[in-house]
């Protein structure tokens, strides 16, 4: 599973293999929505090739990266879903790991830049998660983190840029090809 650190090593995540993908696909089959990809045939003029766009904003919490955050919360077993997950965003990984986190039963604290927009931060804690705000030019983001009232170290859920969700963005391009 590539939701953990190369063994031994601090440098990242592992590079998911076909394996990890299909597992992907399993975890968040019938927990996300289906969404459509649109095409306008007067905009392919205009372009002059052919554009398609995943309707994204009609997922759960508004955005892909739910796929991402409910297949790694989904992975943990019940210690470390009691633990709760921490996240930073500062908008569309907060409301996703907010959600999955509350349709899993796991807390969430997510660690927020103050001046992220006002509707990610609320739609984030409506979705249950606890907010952490920081201020973005003092850094003090990892500080901030020390505020949780969680026990234990709870696994980190990581930003879609991350190769901890890659299955699950190599699925959302399966779906393209469909």
């Amino acid at each position: 599973m590539p939701t953990s650190l190369a063994p031994g090593t601090d440098a990242g995540p592992i590079a998911p293999n076909y394996v990890d993908v299909l597992s992907a696909a399993e975890q968040i089959a019938g927990h996300a929505v289906r969404t459509p990809v649109l095409e306008s045939p007067l905009l392919n003029e205009k372009l002059g090739g052919r554009l398609l766009v995943k309707a994204e904003c009609l997922q759960l919490a508004g955005a892909f990266k739910f796929w991402g955050a409910y297949n790694r919360i989904s992975k943990l077993n019940d210690e470390e879903k009691k633990a709760g997950v921490v996240a930073f965003s500062s908008g569309n990984h907060a409301q996703g790991v907010a959600l999955a986190a509350k349709l899993l039963g796991a807390p969430a604290v997510v660690v927020m830049p103050k001046d992220a927009p006002v509707m990610k931060i609320e739609n984030a804690r409506a979705y249950g998660a606890e907010i952490v705000l920081y201020d973005r030019a003092s850094k003090t983001a990892k500080t901030s983190v020390n505020t949780w009232r969680l026990s234990g170290p709870p696994p980190w859920c990581r930003p879609m840029t991350t190769l901890i969700s890659l299955p699950v963005r190599v699925r959302l391009g399966w779906t393209w090809m469909r």
